[in-house]
């Protein structure tokens, strides 16, 4: 069955292997990126949100399978609170009309276990308000008072309680649609690059995301697990965070589940 899929931060790291992998499975694969993709369009603004989604139901006449929210930021920048929370669920909740006339619609977001660091809670409730005003002004407030280490994790622990928020509504389970989401390790990227550049700096890396099992990670890790989740096999996940991290998880919150 050949089924379309929408996959932003498509032009490098996970985006790419997961598109790679759909294409060579005969999928007809929609990229989005700032370049090299079908869809170019800046997921900081509300005017490259919308081009997202216009362009997307353009190119696909109006339905889509499935929805891989992947475009994000690491940096210490008011743009990566724009792109990884509020970018990722104008890409879901956008493109989520285009998935009513798929026989098996699905939907993913790559979150992090960055998500299990400290976190600035008011930047968080501020992004679950879905007020990006404030979000952005507490992040240029964390920027000046030299605590921009937060705004990663914040922005991710805000992306995955989202997910579990929303995933048993009737927007999304009760319109027979899997929202989960997947939260990666470190992962050989170029938005990791400059932190594995050295051995130095490798190990530096480890001992804040311990990862046992087979230290850092290639993007087929991740990718091969998101081409499950988008996946017509994947009936009955839920809301789930699946950590793909080499154990960070594990080490970090021990037998704890929650």
């Amino acid at each position: 069955m050949t089924r379309t899929y929408v996959i932003t931060g498509a032009a490098s790291g996970i985006g790419a292997a997961l598109a790679e992998l759909l294409r060579g499975q005969g999928h007809t694969i929609i990229g989005v990126d700032l370049h090299d993709a079908d869809v170019t369009a800046d997921l900081t603004t509300h005017e490259g949100r919308d081009a997202l989604v216009a362009e997307v139901t353009r190119l696909s006449g109006g339905t889509i399978d499935a929805v891989v929210a992947n475009a994000g930021l690491a940096t210490e920048s008011v743009a990566t609170v724009a792109v990884n929370y509020f970018g990722a669920i104008a890409t879901l909740e956008g493109l989520r009309p285009l998935l009513a006339g798929s026989d098996a619609p699905r939907a993913v977001a790559t979150a992090s276990m960055a998500s299990l660091f400290p976190v600035d809670d008011e930047l968080v409730d501020a992004c679950l308000a879905h007020d990006e005003k404030a979000a952005l002004h507490r992040t240029q407030e964390l920027l000046d008072a030299e605590q921009g280490a937060l705004i990663y994790g914040s922005t991710k622990r805000a992306l995955v309680r989202w997910i579990r928020q929303n995933a048993a509504t009737s927007d999304w389970a009760g319109a027979g649609i899997p929202l989960n989401a997947v939260a990666p390790g470190v992962i050989r990227t170029p938005m990791t690059a400059d932190l594995t550049a050295t051995e130095e700096a490798t190990k530096g890396l480890l001992e804040m995301v311990p990862m046992p099992l087979n230290g850092i990670a290639e993007p087929a890790a991740v990718s091969n697990l998101l081409a499950y989740l988008v996946s017509v096999e994947n009936t009955h996940l839920c809301g789930q965070i699946v950590f793909v991290d080499g154990g960070s998880d594990v080490v970090i919150r021990g037998d704890s589940t929650f």
